[in-house]
């Protein structure tokens, strides 16, 4: 009897434990915007299995914090269609149209990261979108607004006006490690607020983003369900914490086959941030031609530690040359961060803006040396620029000076829009053998119809970019260049 009143006891005291120790556990504080803070350092280390032996699998706690954040992206644009002018048709029934808008709807989800509406997405999801509806999970429905975008890490972000709106944290993806346990949250198929579990399956993989000049890839692998409709939304640790934006699958037929990727949230957070205070990405650069070491090329070069990047080459006048890095060495570590790879270091670097010094550990004949670097841009500078600079920048790249066409010339040319090329200067038109008097009627599928136009579709471009169009004399041209 006495066993079991001082069992009973002590399950009410723990049962009371339990209760206030819920109840004194510190609060997220909704006010606090985590959206200005792209190196906060006072990350906690948190796995992703529970501490409590047989719990490592409950992931109701995650699944609840993170429904609520992660929102469905419905996207709607017009695409202009100049291939269906058909000679035959123009015979027999007379003049007939050269150009066919149509519209595409495309959908993905989006993961709240603020209490003020701020969503981050990826880049894939709202490209070209012309108008941007964001469903949340209770079903409220608001206009999207595209903050910014960086097609080099497909990571985009998107502001509706609300407030009070639940939201995740950041966790930290560094500390990530191979076997925990994720959840993957979206709007698969238009299947609203679906979650799967999986584990993380690999870090640093990249060769991802391969239609993009410049990636920047060190995607979290993991084998948690993501299909079409996935895409812009959360990966989570077992604490509800966002560890990743999922963006790409690997798959044969279009569909889960086992393998996905996610853009690791603290490559996410440094983006957000920039776009949030800039408009656009601060990208700094290490000055480096790097590859990855493996046994063979170890053995070539005398190396005795295979993790590291071999140096193969350096940038004059960049950041690598300054601080003392020389061909040959091997780089182990960026700030006191192992990196093995080319895409863990692409992913430490990213992190930061030019001007910023960090700390590069390398091996130079196999002795360690600790180096201070000042990173700079891609044109060796530290300065940092805003987005409107840019945009500027890609349209005076054009080399051409536009006006807009009459209506009695778009209606003797039968067509419904277009800017035209009034001058021809040194610049990416002129080289790919455009003429003055061009008439452009689209850049990348989307339609122009005043000079605006061309920079808003050309602002933070990057790769490849597909000008169409139509000659005073009715003949209809195509170029293609890079950016």
């Amino acid at each position: 009897m006495k066993k079991l009143v001082s069992t009973l006891m002590v399950a009410c005291f723990g049962g009371f434990v339990a209760l206030t120790g819920s109840h004194f556990l510190p609060m997220e504080n909704s006010n606090v915007s985590q959206v200005f803070q792209p190196n906060k350092s006072n990350y906690v280390l948190t796995s992703g299995n529970s501490g409590i032996a047989g719990m490592g699998t409950d992931f109701t706690m995650a699944a609840e914090k993170s429904v609520n954040a992660v929102v469905h992206i419905k996207t709607t644009s017009e695409q202009v269609n100049n291939l269906n002018y058909d000679p035959f048709a123009e015979w027999f029934f007379g003049p007939q149209k050269r150009q066919q808008n149509f519209i595409q709807q495309g959908s993905g989800s989006g993961v709240i990261i603020s209490d003020d509406g701020y969503i981050v997405t990826n880049n894939h999801v709202v490209a070209g979108a012309d108008k941007i509806e964001v469903v949340l999970n209770d079903r409220r429905t608001y206009v999207g607004e595209v903050i910014g975008t960086d097609a080099s890490t497909d990571v985009a972000l998107v502001k509706i006006k609300e407030k009070g709106l639940p939201f995740l944290s950041y966790g930290n993806s560094d500390f990530v490690k191979v076997g925990e346990w994720a959840l993957a949250v979206g709007n698969p198929f238009n299947l609203e607020s679906t979650v799967t579990a999986g584990i993380i399956s690999a870090k640093g993989r990249n060769n991802i983003l391969d239609n993009n000049k410049r990636p920047i890839e060190s995607f979290i692998q993991t084998d948690a369900a993501v299909n079409p409709g996935n895409s812009g939304g959360a990966l989570v640790n077992t604490n509800g914490e966002l560890i990743g934006i999922n963006t790409a699958i690997a798959s044969n037929n279009g569909a889960y086959q086992g393998y996905s990727f996610a853009v690791p949230v603290n490559i996410v957070k440094k983006v957000v941030s920039d776009i949030v205070e800039f408009g656009t990405v601060q990208r700094a650069y290490l000055g480096v031609n790097i590859m990855d070491i493996d046994a063979r090329f170890a053995q070539e070069k005398n190396i005795k530690r295979l993790n590291g990047i071999y140096v193969k080459g350096i940038t004059m006048g960049g950041s690598a040359q300054d601080a003392g890095i020389e061909e040959g060495d091997v780089i182990t570590k960026i700030q006191d961060v192992t990196v093995k790879s080319v895409s863990e270091l692409q992913e430490q670097v990213s992190k930061y803006r030019p001007g910023d010094k960090i700390n590069a550990t390398v091996l130079r004949n196999n002795k360690e040396l600790n180096l201070e670097v000042v990173l700079k841009t891609l044109d060796n500078t530290t300065r940092l620029v805003k987005k409107s600079e840019i945009i500027n920048n890609s349209v005076t790249a054009l080399g051409a000076d536009f006006i807009e066409v009459s209506s009695d010339e778009l209606s003797k040319l039968r067509i419904e829009n277009g800017v035209k090329i009034n001058k021809l200067n040194n610049g990416k038109l002129a080289q790919v053998g455009i003429k003055e008097g061009f008439i452009i009627t689209s850049i990348d599928k989307k339609k122009v119809s005043k000079v605006d136009d061309i920079k808003t579709l050309l602002s933070n471009k990057s790769g490849a970019v597909l000008i169409e169009g139509f000659y005073p004399n009715g003949a209809r041209a195509y170029y293609g260049f890079e950016m």
